[in-house]
């Protein structure tokens, strides 16, 4: 080999090096950016679905604090209480006389404080009932220290909401509700009030939990959130981090009366079609079904032969109202309505209240182990409404039995018993006598006097007839009988285990 040839085979060999190495790091490159990429796309992914915490809030409530307001009122004085006053105001004045230093007078009227936000530039503001309750007077105060003299458009007690009207000589500024349910445990929120009576106060937190029910009215869902909310703090606006209005302080839960980072909010998607009602007819319209219920328990659903404890059990239903009419009965699970399905026995009573009267909604129940789907035509919900009286089960009676099992001894109706135990004279059935000290029915406080109307969704009319129930239901391998019993005129179901 000369020289030419070993230097240009030298040549082509560092080349081919050269090449091998660009196209290493051009590799490098492409997995670098990619990587690159990818990072981003997480992090974008991330920023889209959890948001971190703002640096200020300042800007959300340099927007939000004009519209929000201070709402006090002043109640009226019962008549006995101003009798009282009077009998004060003559002692006083005995007093005075015989130069005795008269007694500390008590205020003549009691004031409440609370907030609001006004939702149109016409000058309507929504508040808490209990913030205006038995008001004779409200006065608002806005942002920029106009004093104003409010009306009560309409309040609605059991949502614990109110609409104001006042009048301006310029259009006020206002806020926009936003979608509660889009709201996620872990959001952040801001709160705006006057707590006590400080006014415009903001404060920031985090939702806490959602769908609280803390027995305060038929219709709890309430946020909870950690941001600061104390007394006056009522009826004031929670926003999102868009600015819009996605609940309504309404209660604290505090040993000592001030926020200890439990507080709750209307949800804006349970109030703004209330509110959107009073403002039109002057109160809220409500769908009516026409039934009691209660929660299914493990018990019951095993009795009930459902897979899982679920929807909202009928305990009675009203005659001639809109259940009844479409054929739902004592005994069925509604499971669904209107396309809704009802995971907890609460969620029923807001899910028609929320369903436009009239519309005609399918309801889907559970009825001796099958589905089935009935249509009916939504009521509306009046004290008339809430105030009838339940249908009863009409069934002839005979004998006495005693069902060790259950650890009952049962007998069947008659004027004497109707007379011993107050029982309503529409109540028909099997009457309890005796409980067993330590069977099934004494562990669900099964009482004498109490009447077993149905075993298993099916009527009895005699003593005889629920032993037979019992005996069927063990025949076929079930553990739990459930039973409808009216109680003082009120019927609830329980199921009751089948001892051996």
């Amino acid at each position: 080999m000369n020289a030419n040839t070993h230097r240009n085979k030298s040549r082509a060999i560092a080349l081919a090096a050269t090449a091998d190495a660009t196209a290493r790091v051009r590799f490098a490159l492409k997995l670098a950016i990619a990587s690159a990429l990818t990072i981003m796309a997480l992090l974008w992914a991330q920023q889209a679905f959890a948001r971190s915490a703002p640096e200020s809030f300042a800007d959300l409530a340099a927007q939000a604090l004009p519209a929000v307001v201070n709402v006090s009122s002043t109640q009226k004085v019962p008549q006995d209480q101003q009798m009282q006053d009077l009998d004060e105001m003559f002692r006083d004045f005995l007093d005075r006389r015989e130069g005795q230093p008269p007694e500390q007078q008590r205020p003549r009227g009691g004031t409440s404080l609370g907030s609001g936000f006004i939702i149109d530039p016409a000058g309507y503001i929504v508040t808490n009932n209990h913030v205006i309750e038995d008001a004779a007077e409200i006065m608002v105060l806005t942002h920029d220290n106009e004093e104003l003299k409010a009306t009560i458009v309409g309040r609605d007690e059991k949502t614990d909401l109110a609409l104001l009207k006042v009048e301006s000589k310029k259009p006020l500024p206002y806020v926009n509700w936003g979608d509660s349910e889009a709201l996620r445990i872990g959001d952040w929120v801001m709160a705006i009030g006057n707590p006590f009576g400080l006014g415009g106060s903001v404060t920031a937190g985090i939702v806490s939990a959602r769908q609280r029910d803390i027995n305060s009215g038929p219709y709890d869902d309430y946020i909870q959130t950690d941001a600061s909310i104390n007394r006056g703090n009522s009826g004031g606006p929670m926003f999102n981090m868009d600015g819009e209005v996605v609940g309504i302080n309404t209660a604290i839960f505090s040993p000592s009366g001030g926020s200890v980072g439990i507080g709750f909010a209307i949800p804006a998607n349970l109030a703004k079609p209330i509110i959107a009602q009073i403002k039109e007819f002057g109160k809220p319209r409500r769908g009516w079904l026409g039934v009691r219920i209660q929660t299914v328990s493990p018990e019951l659903a095993e009795g009930l032969r459902l897979k899982e404890p679920k929807g909202a059990l009928v305990a009675s239903v009203t005659k001639d109202g809109p259940a009844d009419k479409a054929g739902i009965k004592q005994g069925d699970v509604v499971l669904k309505f209107d396309g809704k399905e009802i995971t907890q026995m609460r969620g029923l009573p807001r899910i028609v209240a929320e369903t436009e009267t009239g519309k005609s909604a399918d309801v889907v129940i559970w009825r001796q182990g099958k589905e089935v789907t009935l249509k009916v035509a939504v009521g509306e919900l009046t004290e008339e409404a809430e105030q009838k009286t339940l249908a009863s089960i009409e069934a002839p009676a005979s004998a006495i039995a005693t069902i060790d099992s259950l650890g009952l001894k049962l007998s069947a109706m008659s004027d004497e018993l109707r007379k011993k135990h107050q029982i309503p004279d529409d109540a028909e059935g099997v009457v309890v006598v005796e409980v067993a000290q330590t069977g099934p029915a004494a562990e669900k406080d099964m009482r004498p006097g109490d009447v077993i109307a149905e075993v298993d969704q099916k009527a009895v009319t005699s003593p005889e007839e629920v032993a037979q129930r019992v005996k069927a239901a063990q025949d076929n391998g079930y553990r739990v009988v459930t039973l409808l019993v009216n109680r003082a005129g009120e019927f609830q179901w329980i199921a009751l285990k089948i001892t051996k």
